[in-house]
């Protein structure tokens, strides 16, 4: 049995918990903690934890699930000629999340030809979020974070299989070992890998790790289980501060170094980033901002024992997490023709990709990490969104696109959501703390850690943070897509008494190793300049 809930919905009512304890749980206030693989016997539970959730949050294994609340349901197939009527050959490159769900509505919209998953790793789809908290803790095994499958896909699937180029004159895409696989219609969703520590031979050392796999998952908590000594945490943004989190429930001393102001900073700007900073630090975490470390310095045997810092000191250490932020894995786009680069692969809002002349393709679409696309809440520039709900809710307009004419197409509109748990509190966000200049607490108590921080660009409402208050999500997502006035006028009896905005701290520019998981990258609408920037060799 499988199970996965959509924690961008879950609002931590805690229903699910009452429903089967044996199997969901809650960290703190609001963060849900669950088991992906529970035992049969927990079935009859799990179903009713499934009709418990007041905001349908928990899914099963069984029937494909209806488009997401909000979307614009496709029309019956056997109503819709077109999407009936086509057979071309449909290749997904990418084997994950975003992939996955594409590959189930591209069947449950009617589409009835030969489909191809080209996925490098050799697993099935599995879940990323549960590496960092359940995995790491013990709670599962790493292979039992398998992704549920929601009816048969009928689909042929090149696991372990890298692609290293792509023909679009000739609509292959070549593989690893050689093979050619043709293609009518394409869907990149090749998301990210983990940024490496920039020194190879240090980066070798036994102890040094990055997470975002789930062998990587797997052999780190093999090393935290047995060893004892101090975990260096190398990077602040939400994958480095989760493992920090875990690292301290285990009993581990935990050195966090933060080449940036605060934790969080890069996707929440520095005053919630001075907030996190606190919050470390109450937990016992060693947290050294403004520092980055120099080098990782291993014993003969190719152990690690230390690690220099660029305050001059230097620290015993037997495991370090390298938590750099993320690559998009566009290096076999190279010489494609597409418009692929840092941010991944530019596409219209119909998750149609754009060549390099600047022309969308026909038949060439981009979802989830990958995808770079232009978002009307923002100006209309381009969002890159390393988002769990974006990847599914660009996977379904991007599927469903796949199969339609022009005039049923659906833009993909998605509002970032997301989410993190570390040190017992639950943090959502949405829209794009980073595109702001003030920020407010609006509701609730920072020092008793429940709050609700709302950010505003330019007079108007662009973006909330909830730290355990995850039920006014919602109600702030509406402010934002209404383009309501910042400061907000409420009339809560949790609000302060009178609201005082400052100035939010957002970097002015993000750099793609700043650990923003959203980041609006497209031109200033009041300039009418274009730069082009060559590749490095």
């Amino acid at each position: 049995m499988r199970v996965i809930v959509d924690l961008t919905r879950c609002q931590g009512y805690g229903q699910c918990v009452f429903a089967a304890p044996g199997v969901f749980a809650l960290h703190g206030q609001e963060a849900l903690i669950y088991d992906p693989n529970p035992d049969d016997a927990e079935r009859d539970r799990v179903m009713r934890a499934v009709g418990a959730c007041p905001v349908q949050a928990v899914h099963v294994d069984g029937p494909v699930t209806p488009v997401a609340k909000g979307k614009r349901r496709a029309r019956p197939a056997a109503q819709n000629g077109q999407r009936t009527r086509w057979k071309g050959r449909i290749v997904i490159v990418g084997a994950s999340l975003a992939g996955l769900r594409a590959a189930m509505v591209l069947r449950r919209e009617g589409f009835t030809g030969p489909l191809t998953l080209i996925g490098d790793e050799q697993h099935e789809p599995y879940d990323r979020p549960p590496l960092s908290k359940q995995v790491m803790v013990g709670q599962v095994p790493p292979d039992h974070t398998a992704l549920p499958r929601f009816g048969e896909l009928d689909a042929e699937w090149l696991l372990g299989q890298r692609a290293v180029g792509l023909d679009l004159p000739g609509r292959q895409v070549r593989l690893a070992d050689g093979r050619q696989v043709g293609f009518d219609r394409l869907l990149i969703a090749t998301g990210m890998s983990a940024r490496p520590w920039f020194k190879p031979e240090e980066a070798a050392l036994d102890g040094v790790f990055v997470l975002r796999t789930m062998e990587d998952a797997a052999g780190l908590r093999r090393h935290l289980a047995a060893t004892d000594g101090r975990v260096l945490v190398i990077g602040a943004g939400f994958t480095g501060s989760e493992c920090a989190s875990v690292c301290r429930e285990l009993g581990r001393p935990v050195t966090v170094a933060e080449r940036g102001p605060a934790p969080l900073s890069g996707a929440l700007g520095g005053v919630i980033g001075a907030i996190a900073a606190d919050i470390q630090r109450e937990h016992g975490v060693d947290l050294r901002c403004d520092t980055s470390v120099t080098a990782l310095e291993g014993d003969s045997s190719g152990r690690l024992r230390s690690a220099r810092l660029s305050d001059d000191s230097t620290l015993e250490v037997d495991t370090a997490v390298v938590a750099l932020g993320g690559v998009r894995n566009v290096e076999w786009l190279d010489d494609s023709g597409l418009a692929a680069g840092v941010w991944g692969v530019a596409c219209d809002a119909g998750c149609r990709a754009v060549d390099v002349n600047g022309v969308v393709t026909d038949d060439i679409f981009a979802a989830g990490d990958i995808a770079r696309f232009p978002h009307p809440v923002y100006g209309y520039q381009f969002v890159t969104l390393e988002h769990w709900g974006n990847a599914v809710a660009q996977a379904e307009v991007a599927a469903h696109n796949m199969l339609c004419d022009q005039s049923e197409r659906w833009p993909h509109l998605w509002l970032p959501v997301f989410w993190s748990s570390q040190f017992g509190l639950n943090i959502k966000s949405v829209g794009v703390p980073t595109f702001a200049d003030q920020v407010v607490i609006a509701q609730g108590s920072v020092e008793e850690r429940r709050f609700v921080a709302v950010y505003g660009y330019q007079g108007r409402i662009t973006a909330a943070v909830t730290v355990d208050q995850a039920m006014w999500l919602p109600f702030y997502q509406q402010l934002i897509e209404r383009a309501a006035p910042f400061p907000p006028e409420l009339a809560t009896a949790e609000g302060p008494v009178e609201l005082r905005p400052v100035a939010a701290e957002v970097s002015d520019h993000v750099a793609a190793t700043q650990n923003a998981t959203v980041v609006v990258t497209g031109h200033d609408p009041g300039e009418r300049r274009a730069t082009l920037v060559r590749r490095r060799a």
